[in-house]
């Protein structure tokens, strides 16, 4: 179960917010997350609390105030091909509707099966 977390700087629209969200949850399935497993949350911070460099370290172009950072944790265990694939089909996604990959940062985060409860406390993966 992937937890994606987009952080982007105020004020964004819905249309904007949307484009991410889909992107980045059409390319988790194509590597074999379920279609069923949405769970996606945005943060939107004001200027002053969401500070970016704007070429670190190798950005192509510099970043502005459409830099995307997203946050995936989800079970350890995926591969570097695995991750690789998910990134190209997400950078692709991105492009297609229309905002510049190099103004996105991903973050994987991996945690345990242990670690997630998905509904009444409940471990189904222990």
């Amino acid at each position: 179960m992937p937890l994606v977390t987009i952080t982007v700087q105020k004020p964004k629209t819905i249309d904007f917010k949307s484009k991410v969200l889909s992107a980045i949850h059409e390319a988790l399935v194509s590597v074999g997350v379920p279609s069923t497993d949405r769970f996606q949350r945005v943060i939107e911070l004001d200027m002053d609390d969401f500070r970016f460099d704007p070429l670190y370290p190798d950005a192509a172009t510099p970043r502005n105030s459409d830099f995307v950072l997203v946050e995936i944790l989800w079970s350890v265990g995926r591969s570097v091909k695995v991750k690789k694939a998910f990134l190209g089909k997400a950078m692709e996604l991105l492009a297609e509707s229309g905002l510049d990959p190099e103004n996105v940062m991903v973050c994987f985060k991996e945690t345990g099966w242990e670690n997630w409860a998905f509904a009444g406390g409940r471990q189904i993966h222990v």
